[in-house]
């Protein structure tokens, strides 16, 4: 199952691996053949939509670190180790599990859903492909 999201959000253009929703998000593909997992038309506009949530978690739910961000992200009631996910994301960001992050700053959500991505997708995103989508993330309101 691990592998298959690993694929999933590469296949998706969604390198966080959101699921679907009623939630209209701007880059969506035509068409949205996953039944279960967001597709995107570009790696960029999925990280626009992964910077949102996490921006929803921080305003709506109070989650302002990797631990509390994580634990909601994958909870273990999903079947995710959860404590080793946010083991890993603490590892490829530098960042203490419990170091507050701001939603605004490039320099904490940069760092974290690069992080996010690759314990996702098993694989180094591309920066250039984070960047192009905190653009597009901070061009929103």
């Amino acid at each position: 199952m691990e592998r298959l999201n690993r694929q999933r959000g590469l296949r998706n253009r969604n390198p966080l691996n959101i699921r679907r929703s009623a939630d209209l998000w701007q880059g969506l593909a035509e068409r949205q053949p996953d039944p279960e997992f967001f597709t995107f038309r570009s790696m960029a506009y999925g990280y626009r939509a992964a910077f949102i949530v996490l921006r929803t978690y921080w305003h709506k739910y109070g989650l302002r670190t990797v631990r509390e961000i994580v634990r909601r992200w994958a909870p273990p009631d999903d079947g995710n180790d959860t404590e080793e996910y946010v083991r890993r994301v603490c590892v490829l960001t530098g960042f203490a599990p419990d170091r507050p992050l701001n939603p605004y700053r490039a320099e904490d959500m940069g760092p974290l859903v690069a992080a996010m991505s690759r314990v996702e997708c098993g694989v180094p995103p591309v920066m250039g492909e984070i960047k192009e989508g905190w653009s597009l993330y901070m061009g929103t309101d």
